[in-house]
Parts: C-alpha cells; sequence; structure tokens
C-alpha cells in the first residue's frame, strides 16, 4: 500500500494565481523557485514535498528533475509521476496539474528512502531549465529543510497504542515481529493482520482470509451477512514448517483453518472441521502438537491432526461457575511447563485458568473486574491476547468498547507471581494510559502509517481496504486510480455490492475521496458514506442527464440487519463539473450525540458544508464500529462507473 505519513503536510494541489495562459511549455519563457521540504525523518527512510512556483510564463506541462547525492531511493509518490534512473530523479505532472500560471505554484510529495545519508538536491530543473527564483538559468536552488534528523525513540508509550476498530484480538511474536489479528465480521477480505516490531506502532499486513468463501449471503446474493461472518479466530505461527494457521467458526457451524507462508503472501483454506471452535485459541505445543482451546462458559480443549486438517480429540476441561457468569475468547499459552486459557468476561472481566495437562484439569483466577479504562468515555479493557517479548518480558494486548468507533486495542504489561499466575500492571488503580516502551531492539524500518493517502497505484489494494460483504470481482479494477463500475440495481446501498470500506482514525479525522463523474449513468448514486446500521453520505445522484451534490441520511436496519431505511435527501446543490471532492469530518469519541459532518469542493482546496451534522448511533449491537465508506451503485441499470484517483484520512 502506498500512503502518506503527514496528510495535512502532504495536500493536494493548489493552483495558488488565477487564469491560464495560453502560451505552450516549450514557447514558454521559463522561470521558477523550488521549495524541498522533508516533512519527516526516520531510521531508513523520509517524507519530502516539493514545491514549484512558476516565476516565468504559464506553462501547460511540467516536468521537474533533481540529482540525489546519497543512496536516497523514491517510492510512493502522490500529485506527479515520478522515475529515478540511479541518482537521477524525474517528476511529470498528472492530468490535473498540468497548467501552471504565470505566479502560480504546484505542489507534489512522496516517501523516499536512504541507507547512510540523506542530503537535500542541490538544484532542480524545470523544463530543462535550472531554478533559481528569478526565471534566470542559473545552478542554484532555494532550499528548505524543516526535519533533518531521526526522531528520538520515546520513553513511554499512551493508549490507545492504535484509535481504529480491531476487536478480538490475538497477538503473536515470531522472531523479531508481532503480528495481530482482528474480527472483521461481513467485511472482505477478512480476518486483518497488522504487523509490529515494537508492540506499539502497527500497519497493515494482510488478511488471512482472502473472501468470505462461506455462501452465498456474503456475496449479498438472496441474503446478507451482516453481523456474521468471521468473529473472534485464532492466529499461530508453526516453526516446525515456518506455516501461519488461521482458524475460526463461521455462522456457529464449522471451523475453517487457512494457511499462508507469510502473513502478506498468498492465504489459502487448508481445511474444514464439521464443527464450531468459538471463539478459538490455538496453542503448539513444545512437541509441535497443535491444540485448540475454545467454548462459551463451557470450556473445551481439542486436538489436531499433525497435518492440522482434523480433530482427533476434544474435551471439555472447565465449567465457568455461576458466580462468574459467562467465559469466552480462549486465548491458549505454555508458560514454564504449565498450561494457561485466557478468557473474558464480557464486556468488563478477565479471566485466566491455569493446569499442567493442556486437558486439566484446570483452577481458575480473576485478572480484571469492572478496572477503569483509559479511554475517557470507553468501557472496560477485555478479551484479547498475551505476548511474550524477545527479551522476556509479556504484554497484555486488550481492546476497550469506545463506540461509535467501535473496539479499541489498549496495552499494557504483564507480570507474574512466583507460583506462575498473571499480574496486570495497573497505574493508580486502573489501565495505565501511559506505560514505559516496551524494552526490544531499534525496528529495522519504520512502519507504515495506518492513514494517509492512497492514489492507487499499482494494479490490486492495499491491506487497509475491505469491502462491504464479498466485492463483484469484474465491476472494479485499480490501475493508477480504482475504477468502481455499477455492480447492483438498488436503491438500497446495504444491498449494493462493491461498497469499499477504510476504518476510521480516532478521537476525530477526516475522510476527502477524490471522485471523476465522467462515466456516470443516469440513475446511478456515488459517494463518501458514515457506515454502519445507521448511515449517511455525500455524493452525486445523476438523473435525466444532470448531477446533482446532494447529503443523505436516515438509512436505517433494525436488530435483525434488515433495511428499515433507505435514506432521506437533506440537502443538494446542482453540479456541473467531471471531478468532485467529497468530505466527511467524523467524531468517533465514544459516548452519545457524536457526528459527522459532510462537505464537498470543485477544486480540491474550498469546500463546501452540505445537510446537516449526522448524529453516529452509538449502539454496541452492531459490533463492528463505523466506517467509511466508498459506493457506486445504480438505481436503474448498470454500466455507469466513477473513477477514485485519491483517498485521504488526515488528523487534526
Amino acid at each position: 500500500m502506498r500512503r502518506a505519513p503527514l496528510a495535512a503536510a502532504m495536500a493536494a494541489l493548489t493552483l495558488v494565481a488565477a487564469g491560464l495562459a495560453a502560451s505552450t511549455a516549450a514557447q514558454a519563457a521559463p522561470g521558477c523557485s523550488v521549495t524541498y521540504t522533508k516533512t519527516s525523518e526516520w531510521q531508513g527512510g523520509f517524507g519530502a514535498s516539493v514545491s514549484i512556483t512558476n516565476t516565468g510564463d504559464a506553462i501547460t506541462g511540467w516536468t521537474l528533475e533533481w540529482t540525489y547525492a546519497g543512496d536516497q531511493k523514491v517510492g510512493q509518490h502522490w500529485n506527479a509521476e515520478i522515475t529515478q534512473s540511479g541518482d537521477q530523479v524525474s517528476a511529470r505532472n498528472v492530468s490535473y496539474n498540468a497548467s501552471v500560471p504565470t505566479g502560480g505554484k504546484v505542489e507534489f510529495g512522496f516517501n523516499g528512502s536512504f541507507t547512510s545519508a540523506n542530503p537535500d538536491p542541490s538544484s532542480f530543473r524545470l523544463n530543462g531549465t535550472a531554478c533559481n527564483g528569478t526565471g534566470t538559468p542559473t545552478s542554484t536552488t532555494t532550499t528548505t529543510t524543516t526535519t533533518t534528523t531521526t526522531t528520538p525513540r520515546p520513553a513511554s508509550f499512551t493508549n490507545p497504542v492504535l484509535w481504529q476498530d480491531f476487536a478480538d484480538i490475538d497477538i503473536i511474536r515470531v522472531d523479531d515481529a508481532y503480528y495481530y489479528s482482528a474480527s472483521t465480521m461481513h467485511y472482505s477480505p477478512g480476518a486483518p493482520i497488522l504487523r509490529s516490531y515494537d508492540l506499539v506502532n502497527w500497519e497493515f499486513a494482510g488478511h488471512s482470509v482472502p473472501r468470505l468463501d462461506f455462501g452465498a449471503k456474503y456475496d449479498l446474493n438472496g441474503g446478507r451477512g451482516y453481523v456474521r461472518g468471521i468473529w473472534a479466530s485464532f492466529l499461530n505461527h508453526r516453526k516446525s514448517n515456518k506455516t501461519f494457521y488461521w482458524g475460526g467458526c463461521i455462522d456457529f457451524a464449522q471451523t475453517h483453518i487457512y494457511t499462508a507462508a507469510a502473513v502478506d503472501g498468498q492465504w489459502s483454506k487448508l481445511s474444514t472441521i464439521p464443527k464450531c471452535y468459538y471463539d478459538a485459541g490455538m496453542l503448539i505445543d513444545d512437541n509441535d502438537t497443535m491444540y485448540v482451546a475454545y467454548g462459551n462458559t463451557t470450556i473445551s480443549v481439542a486436538q489436531l491432526s499433525a497435518d492440522g486438517k482434523s480433530e482427533v480429540r476434544s474435551q471439555q476441561v472447565f465449567q465457568t461457575p455461576q458466580n462468574i457468569g459467562t467465559l469466552e475468547g480462549a486465548r491458549f499459552y505454555k508458560r514454564n511447563g504449565s498450561y494457561y486459557i485466557w478468557l473474558t468476561r464480557p464486556a468488563n472481566g478477565q479471566y485466566v485458568l491455569k493446569a499442567s495437562n493442556p486437558f486439566g484439569p484446570y483452577t481458575v483466577q480473576q485478572v480484571l473486574l469492572d478496572l477503569p479504562g483509559p479511554i475517557q468515555g470507553g468501557g472496560v479493557p477485555h478479551q484479547g491476547g498475551m505476548v511474550q517479548t524477545q527479551n522476556g518480558d509479556w504484554y497484555y494486548m486488550a481492546f476497550v468498547d469506545a463506540y461509535p468507533g467501535g473496539r479499541v486495542p489498549v496495552l499494557a504489561p504483564i507480570t507474574w507471581t512466583a507460583d506462575g499466575w498473571p499480574r496486570l500492571t495497573t497505574v493508580n488503580g486502573r489501565w495505565g494510559v501511559n506505560y514505559p516502551m516496551p524494552n526490544l531492539p531499534t525496528p529495522p524500518r519504520q512502519v507504515k502509517p495506518m492513514i494517509g493517502v492512497d492514489t492507487f497505484e499499482g494494479t490490486k489494494l492495499g491491506p487497509q481496504w475491505e469491502w462491504n460483504h464479498n466485492p463483484d470481482t469484474t465491476k472494479y479494477s485499480v490501475n493508477n486510480g480504482l475504477r468502481l463500475s455499477t455492480a447492483t440495481v438498488t436503491n438500497d446501498l446495504y444491498n449494493a455490492r462493491n461498497t469499499l470500506t477504510h476504518r476510521i482514525e480516532g478521537p476525530s479525522s477526516t475522510a476527502t475521496v477524490t471522485l471523476d463523474l465522467t462515466s456516470m449513468r443516469d440513475g446511478d448514486r456515488s459517494g463518501l458514506a458514515m457506515l454502519r446500521d445507521s448511515s449517511a453520505w455525500i455524493g452525486i445522484k445523476r438523473d435525466n442527464g444532470r448531477n446533482r451534490v446532494v447529503m443523505v441520511n436516515g438509512l436505517t436496519m433494525d436488530g435483525n440487519w434488515n433495511t428499515t431505511g433507505t435514506g432521506t435527501e437533506i440537502a443538494s446543490a446542482n453540479f456541473t463539473g467531471t471531478r468532485i471532492w467529497l468530505r466527511a469530518n467524523a467524531d468517533i469519541r465514544p459516548g452519545s450525540g457524536r457526528q459527522a459532518r459532510f462537505s464537498y469542493s470543485t477544486d480540491g482546496v474550498n469546500f463546501t458544508s452540505l445537510g446537516t451534522g449526522f448524529t453516529l448511533k452509538n449502539e454496541w449491537q452492531f459490533f463492528m464500529g463505523y466506517r467509511f465508506g466508498i459506493f457506486n451503485h445504480a438505481t436503474r441499470a448498470l454500466g455507469g462507473a466513477v473513477t477514485v484517483s485519491r483517498f485521504e484520512i488526515s488528523k487534526p
């Protein structure tokens, strides 16, 4: 995935001066001034922004060239097409920023890498002419550097370590990398995997379930899979065959197991076991035997066959006492010869079982109950799992109910008593807002930011994207932009296929999507939604050969996830252009009354509010939190399309 790490600093192109001269680049009297700014720098990588001011005649196409004196390599880039040969770099305009008037300014940005040194370029050439701010060809340049040193590693971290909706956590370490699996319900691909090298900073890595291959309802075909699909599941790595295993119970019926050699590689289904390992956790014992702990209140352990494809033994190992209530969400560990089953009391407690044999007998202790959490207005940290670091320390990654945003991960250290029971490290009687940074080796590289800019380069979507149900793969394509052809004729967004979703960054963030409307057809509806069981959107309605930009709310579901409202148009404005920028700002702090607000732009710079604030629903029953959703569906006939050229999530 290609994204900008500092979205606010990498804003979309701005043309400062109005009016365009008729002369071409070849006829123009050249003149230019360039500002090259390092917006961030970390070990082995950096972000940069380049601003060109045209001090000569107007131009209708531009190429900026420079030479790196170090070993820098340009990677992800936006608002320009960048190529590199050795130390020579060339940035060329894209279609929408080719024209720059006299006095006008154009900006582009990129991420880069280096191994030893990262000096600024010493000169720039615009359309073959050196830049110095006066239009006279020289070898000088205007260069400004805002960040030139590596950011020191912080001494502490702040909870939540990641403010996005990643629930039912299973966390493991493989060598120096940490991997984190989460639930996705009806979203596809399913079971996302995050990666970290320090337990605090995470990046998207892949998905364990490439497609929800569990029945037609997950295709929005003859049914719907809302709040079904992938619930609490397990992730582990088997050293003997260097293979990752994921498993989960689908529809309370069967357990599907998938495997891969690498989390960001190709996952495939290994086996389907004809029983439900509900809320399961996997242990791979010292002798390479694979066990699965599972169940609700009645906790069982299954032993899998050596190839992991079937069950060879299963038995009940614990019955939860009535004074505790419900226990579920199993995670399975071994430490110093003892076996531990980590269990949650939803949604306010955590317990642990301990035995000297995987099949028991087990004794139980309370880890936490009604413990105040680190997120103001959020719930009690619970569920999730433990992981041991390279240095032998243990940490517990739980989640906090924090609706309307969802279930958000928090991290805390674990210590152990002399007789082998885990103890949570608290701060002033609560889960700490801050803890010392884990004592771990320096990360081998900076992880990719969880938010920023996506210009849909390459030919596939990055792992931060998930569809609402399985997509119709014939109705979209990725190739320097995302083309969404209409896949469903419906007036109900909840029934429309190929709605693409992205988690919202808390406590508040803004999503901006750029759409090309040229290929829309009458009856098509395309836009940016705040998507959950109560939804709203801003977008384009095309009818009778003309477009209107509209704000719609009142899209609702009942408790069985059937549609009860298909939306009411709140506000509209005529729109005659072919390119539109749509924006949703979302406040997802835990609590009631939080709102999202919508706006649009005709130039990507100046935005106009549309409609009223949309109050977000904060009940937990849908489980998943709100997401940003990009959609394009038909209400009359298929055949229309939009192109998404850019998507950005930024924070205040």
